[in-house]
């Protein structure tokens, strides 16, 4: 059930040297992204757990991908010296967003890791599957969801605008062992509203903006990490970045949170939560009592 809540990213660039790839990818359409170093019965496992179709463009990645288009931003040892972890990218309707499920086995990258910088990068409506045969950082994923968005829609994402939304992700995923993953997630996200919003033209004006939401989120950060996001936020503002998308998918993302939480479902869950934290609540009263 947090799996809906918690969540991420992404990046790379490939060549693609011959190929048939599908430039127009319909809804439906699915493409698998497989890590290199996989053994053939890995292989198999993870297909048979993605439950593949027939009809499923194949791509691989390798470790060696996975250094040239993160290695800027992701230390050598998160990276390793396999790619194991794969991706399943099957495409939604128009407007429906982005869907990231991870396995237990992705220990590094979180779901709104990949939402978030899959965002910046522009890739939008898709259900996107990630597992490894075992504990694995997920950078291997990482680097074939853009490799295989590119095969798969013959639409190249600019390599700046890969870097800037990978160091998004890094920048998210060291902030989120400080104050925790969703927190990170919300707090980078909405800078991302106002720099959409309010279109800074300087420097200083980009730092007004992380210092002011910083402070709104009650969150203590150093002055070397109020820089990096800075330098961060100040690369992105000069991209050609889609911010009227940007926004847009971050406003869905959001309202489908509060969707579910006002469902039948989502009611339900509260409901449980609450009823778990009272049983829990007179359980250690009871311990006092005794």
């Amino acid at each position: 059930m947090n799996k809906k809540f918690i969540s991420i990213f992404m990046l790379v660039i490939i060549m693609i040297s011959s190929a048939t790839v599908f430039a127009d990818s319909a809804v439906g359409d699915v493409i698998i992204s497989l890590g290199a170093d996989l053994t053939e019965s890995e292989k198999e496992s993870i297909l048979e757990e993605f439950n593949a179709p027939e009809s499923v463009y194949m791509i691989v990645t390798t470790n060696a991908e996975e250094h040239e288009y993160l290695g800027d931003v992701i230390p050598a040892g998160k990276i390793g010296n396999n790619a194991i972890s794969s991706v399943m990218i099957t495409y939604t309707d128009k407007g429906s967003g982005l869907k990231v499920d991870t396995s237990d086995k992705i220990t590094y990258i979180t779901e709104r890791n990949y939402i978030n910088a899959l965002i910046t990068a522009g890739v939008e409506d898709a259900d996107i599957k990630i597992t490894s045969p075992k504990n694995a950082t997920g950078t291997a994923a990482l680097t074939g969801i853009m490799k295989a968005y590119e095969v798969s829609t013959g639409e190249v994402i600019d390599d700046d605008i890969k870097k800037v939304a990978n160091e998004e992700m890094v920048r998210t995923a060291e902030l989120g062992e400080l104050i925790g993953n969703d927190k990170a997630s919300d707090l980078i996200n909405k800078i991302k509203q106002e720099i959409a919003e309010k279109n800074p033209k300087t420097k200083e004006e980009v730092r007004d903006i992380v210092i002011n939401i910083v402070n709104n989120f009650n969150i203590n950060l150093s002055d070397e990490q109020i820089e990096q996001l800075v330098a961060l936020f100040d690369k992105m503002k000069n991209l050609d970045i889609d911010w009227d998308q940007v926004y847009n998918q971050i406003e869905n993302i959001a309202g489908k949170a509060s969707e579910y939480l006002s469902s039948e479902e989502g009611q339900g869950f509260l409901q449980s939560l609450k009823s778990f934290l009272n049983a829990l609540i007179d359980w250690i009263a009871s311990i006092f009592r005794a």
